[in-house]
């Protein structure tokens, strides 16, 4: 499979902004902006739907190839294979909720209820969201570019009729994370923004697929936020990446909550991103050897930041001074990076 270089490049930002929200974001003297918020989109929230953006773009690239080269059976068997790969290595990385002290407990909970305690919160990360997305969008993967854009459309639609009906009470009681079990009903979107954009870079190529594609952020972001200004009976909401002045409530952009208003802009901002990209890449020939190390092996890069963090961040207490947070998060990032470029070096790339 040939590469797009964008991609990678786009993919390698990504990582490097994960690398450094997951880090700095629990400091005290770390600036609102790069924290998660329940409440706002700052730019830590901006981060996992690119991850999302760069599965769609990448998931429409192989499936075609694979389709053509194999056939369909083949082709949905090795997605489906690897959408439950990333869900069962999800679980291994972030571990499943509840913990069973003797041996009656866990008889007690029976089956359902093992299965309610242990997949309420936790498990539902990254990894596992993009397995039970990319599952969800694979019955369109492959179809029409309209087709895509009412798919998106319909996914956004059932999550907010769901979340009027219940969802969004019953998330805020549990406390979910990045969307809960019904999350990936709005990760669609930023995901077939990301195979829309593919099949515009295929069909046209970079130069005329730059225009065409910089049509599409602004509306997108303009509607996401205009979701967002529904709240509270109308009010005019605070801007993404402006802490908020009216409560929160099902319209809010809200990572947390997987709101559609959150993913619809998201999906707009990570197409712009990628755009950028697409022009300082594949047009003006421009590439950042970092971006390629990390893009290029994004889940390595995944799974070893957090056992990176592990171990440094015992070392960095919460209250530490800026230029503490600064120092302990050189030291993560170079290992993180040689890590991932020793990988490089020997030719080894982890992927699903």
């Amino acid at each position: 499979m040939n590469r797009i270089i964008s991609l990678d490049q786009f993919r390698g930002y990504t990582v490097a902004g994960m690398f450094l929200v997951n880090f700095i974001g629990s400091f005290a003297a770390t600036p609102a902006i790069f924290k998660h918020h329940k409440t706002y989109n700052s730019y830590a929230d901006t981060i996992m739907p690119h991850f999302f953006f760069a599965v769609g773009f990448a998931f429409r690239l192989a499936f075609l190839k694979h389709l053509e080269r194999n056939g369909a059976s083949a082709a949905y068997r090795a997605a489906i294979g690897r959408a439950f790969g990333l869900i069962l290595l999800g679980a291994v990385v972030y571990q499943l909720d509840g913990r069973y002290q003797t041996w009656a407990e866990l008889q007690n909970a029976g089956i359902g209820g093992f299965i309610e305690k242990s997949f309420r919160r936790g498990v539902f990360q990254a990894l596992v969201h993009i397995g039970i997305t990319s599952l969800w969008v694979l019955p369109v993967i492959a179809a029409s570019t309209r087709t895509l854009w009412l798919f998106m459309a319909g996914s956004g639609l059932l999550h907010f009729a769901l979340s009027k009906w219940f969802w969004y009470d019953w998330l805020l009681a549990n406390r979910v994370i990045d969307g809960g079990p019904l999350g990936f009903l709005t990760w669609t979107i930023p995901t077939l923004m990301g195979a829309i954009a593919y099949q515009t870079v295929k069909d046209l190529g970079p130069q005329k697929a730059l225009g065409v594609l910089l049509r599409w952020p602004v509306p997108l972001m303009l509607a996401g936020y205009a979701i967002s200004c529904l709240t509270a009976g109308g009010v005019i909401a605070a801007p993404p990446f402006i802490e908020p002045w009216h409560p929160r409530d099902i319209w809010t952009m809200s990572q947390q909550s997987g709101s559609i208003s959150y993913l619809t802009f998201s999906a707009g901002f990570s197409l712009l991103v990628y755009a950028f990209f697409l022009w300082w890449t594949d047009l003006r020939g421009h590439q950042l050897a970092l971006f390629r190390t990390l893009g290029t092996n994004a889940l390595a890069g995944y799974v070893i930041h957090g056992m990176v963090s592990q171990l440094v961040k015992p070392f960095a207490p919460k209250d530490s001074p800026g230029w503490y947070v600064a120092f302990t998060f050189a030291v993560f990032f170079a290992i993180c990076w040689a890590m991932v470029r020793s990988l490089e070096k020997n030719n080894v790339y982890i992927r699903l």
